[in-house]
């Protein structure tokens, strides 16, 4: 299993005496020229008084914007607790066990605009970048990072399932293969809500239950999915639990099925559909 998970917009600053990033220990070491170049251009960027203008955030994250200019020096911290946020916090990447642990540091990559992709226990400092921003000098993001990504990563999941929790910018940036030698099965999550008898998507909602998802896939016992069935099969083991409360109401809400959908391209992921209620 590879879970792919997308970045918080919130981050959690590390602790001030923590040691900062080492490049060379994060995971994928393929990736450290890429970073090198990002930091560089974010760096430089940040710095500008269009700064936040070009990194598609409002005037109130000047601040986070000028902590960009200094990250090689900043404080860092594991990427499970510098990242925050409604799927972060459902998921509890913080707070797994030894065996829990040690699986999201082999399956679980986290998606990022300055670092490509991370591991729950990588160390970074905390930083403002979007992979849907434009960088000068090395262009989109996505678009830049696409090469590398494909070799870091398109080997990993050869015969393998990929979980994809990921936004459509995230998504662009590395899709795997699903086709040849190389091909993965590529199962993307959609969480719709039920409620007199229809289904319609829902947002928060549905960050809150791939970070559920998420969370049991790395706690439960017996080995990680590596196929889609063996995905719905783990999934459906949620059937009937209470797994979040609303926001405003107050009012908890369960997992009532897990479905696998077939891809609506050759090339395209199947959907499993988790419908809460």
């Amino acid at each position: 299993m590879l879970l792919c998970l997308p970045p918080s917009e919130g981050k959690t600053p590390a602790p001030d005496d923590g040691a900062p990033i080492d490049l060379a220990t994060l995971t994928a070491p393929g990736l450290t020229a890429r970073r090198e170049q990002v930091l560089d251009a974010l760096a430089a960027v940040s710095a500008r008084d269009d700064a936040t203008a070009v990194l598609k955030v409002g005037a109130s994250l000047a601040g986070e914007v000028a902590r960009n200019t200094a990250l090689r020096a900043a404080p860092a911290a594991p990427a499970s607790t510098v990242y925050t946020g409604v799927l972060f916090a459902a998921a509890g990447l913080a707070d797994l066990d030894a065996t829990a642990a040690a699986r999201a540091a082999a399956s679980v990559r986290i998606f990022s605009g300055l670092w490509g992709v991370v591991s729950p226990q990588d160390r970074i400092p905390a930083y403002r970048l979007s992979m849907g921003v434009t960088l000068p000098g090395l262009g989109g993001l996505a678009a830049a990072w696409r090469p590398a990504l494909s070799a870091a990563l398109t080997g990993r999941t050869a015969g393998d399932v990929v979980v994809d929790c990921r936004s459509g910018i995230y998504q662009s940036a590395w899709r795997p293969v699903t086709t040849g030698d190389d091909a993965a099965e590529w199962v993307t999550v959609r969480v719709v809500r039920e409620a007199d008898g229809a289904r319609a998507v829902v947002s928060h909602n549905a960050k809150h239950t791939r970070g559920v998802l998420a969370g049991h896939l790395l706690r439960r016992d017996g080995a990680p999915p590596t196929s889609a069935q063996e995905l719905l099969g783990a999934a459906r083991e949620l059937d009937g639990e209470i797994i979040g409360t609303e926001v405003g109401t107050g009012l908890s809400y369960r997992m009532i099925e897990a479905a696998l959908h077939d891809p609506a391209t050759r090339r395209g992921p199947r959907t499993l559909e988790l419908v809460i209620a």
